[in-house]
């Protein structure tokens, strides 16, 4: 992140009513669960991977490991997916990665939390292994936690090169969607290692000011709710500031509204040799990491109480509910790639079946030539059977 002066804005004349937003203890607890030994863990990892510039093996060592940390989390294959772009001036092929998580109420709309993991010159251990150490444990958090709106956790490359990563999903993902995919919120983690030998306190929260301002208004609502989200799930205070030259800006002038995350004691390594674990505060990481997941459980409107069915255990959902032409079933978390789908009418009569293999995330079934009334969605794989009652109008 190219960020050479913060405005830092005192929060005395900011302060937001306290029945704006409500403590939730359901959130708190899962926020609690971040662990200190993941964030050093994940920082001395991406540390270990070396310098990560485009076209060397070691950003393409810290894509490897990046996928198999999602996995080890209980993220399936289907779920992650790769982006691979280059652009003019560099034969290099970089690639993004892009984590899935389908909501139960509104699939179609996400909210992005979003960091870089690539690095200039030295091994950016802060500048943005700690926004990727955050970014992770938010994912491992959430990953059994229903929500009602879809999450995509992105890691991005080419924020180095000018935003390369950003631009490249910007144009061929979130335009080149019919219609065009729709965004909640996108929420940047960059450089959220603080100081070594510092008191690491304070988190400078960013809203959009700049162009185009239609969006501005929204960010800033945002911006203030995650205010408010750091420190009731947090020990850390808040800082207001303003969005500048990291991944969230190609959103933003994209119409999108963003928010993030940057550090208030500034590092003076960044972009340089010496901007190592040693020179960095992993406590105020894990604590951002805290806050970070209490506003992604905001955000995405995450469920207060967990089921012991099938379906809410894989996060398995279908949608739209009531359909017209066309119905989805989202795997979610399920781990096989192989079921059968089956559509039963209010008669019992199995109207719909298809054996599905080398499934997809998402699977769509054509159902506008069937009747229209109440009918039962069943998926079954080996012992396992889900059932969704779905209207068709």
């Amino acid at each position: 992140m190219k960020k050479n002066l913060l405005v830092l804005i005192s929060l005395v004349g900011f302060q937001f009513a306290s029945n704006a937003q409500s403590f939730i203890q359901a959130y708190a607890n899962i926020a609690n669960q971040c662990s200190q030994t993941n964030i050093t863990n994940s920082l001395t990892e991406f540390e270990g991977l070396g310098v990560k510039r485009r076209g060397t093996a070691a950003l393409q060592n810290t894509l490897d490991w990046l996928k198999s940390k999602y996995l080890s989390y209980g993220y399936t294959a289907n779920q992650l997916q790769e982006f691979s772009y280059t652009y003019s001036g560099s034969s290099a092929v970089c690639k993004n990665l892009v984590v899935t998580k389908i909501g139960t109420t509104y699939p179609n709309t996400y909210v992005i939390i979003c960091g870089h993991y690539d690095s200039i010159v030295g091994t950016g251990t802060n500048d943005n292994g700690s926004g990727v150490a955050a970014i992770l444990e938010v994912a491992r958090l959430l990953q059994n936690v229903p929500t009602e709106y879809s999450i995509r956790f992105i890691n991005f490359s080419g924020e180095e090169d000018g935003l390369r990563g950003s631009q490249n999903y910007v144009n061929t993902v979130v335009n080149g969607t019919t219609p065009k995919m729709s965004i909640r919120l996108v929420f940047n983690i960059d450089q959220v290692g603080g100081v070594a030998g510092e008191i690491n306190d304070t988190i400078t929260c960013e809203r959009d000011t700049g162009s185009p301002t239609s969006n501005n208004a929204a960010s800033n609502a945002m911006t203030q709710q995650l205010i408010t989200c750091t420190e009731l799930y947090s020990p850390l205070n808040t800082n207001l500031s303003y969005a500048y030259a990291s991944d969230y800006m190609t959103f933003e002038d994209n119409g999108e509204i963003i928010t993030g995350f940057y550090e208030t004691n500034e590092t003076t390594h960044r972009h340089t040799a010496t901007d190592l674990l040693v020179n960095m505060d992993p406590v105020y990481n894990y604590k951002v990491a805290q806050a970070a997941t209490g506003a992604m459980l905001h955000f995405a409107v995450a469920s207060t109480t967990l089921s012991t069915s099938s379906a809410q255990e894989y996060q398995m959902s279908v949608f739209p509910n009531p359909a017209t032409n066309e119905i989805y079933w989202n795997l979610g978390t399920f781990p096989k790639n192989e079921y059968q789908f089956s559509l039963i009418d209010s008669t019992g009569k199995v109207v719909l079946s298809q054996v599905v293999t080398d499934a997809p995330l998402v699977k769509g079934f054509a159902v506008g030539h069937l009747a229209r009334g109440m009918y039962m969605a069943v998926m079954e794989s080996d012992s396992t059977r889900v059932t969704r009652k779905i209207v068709l109008e």
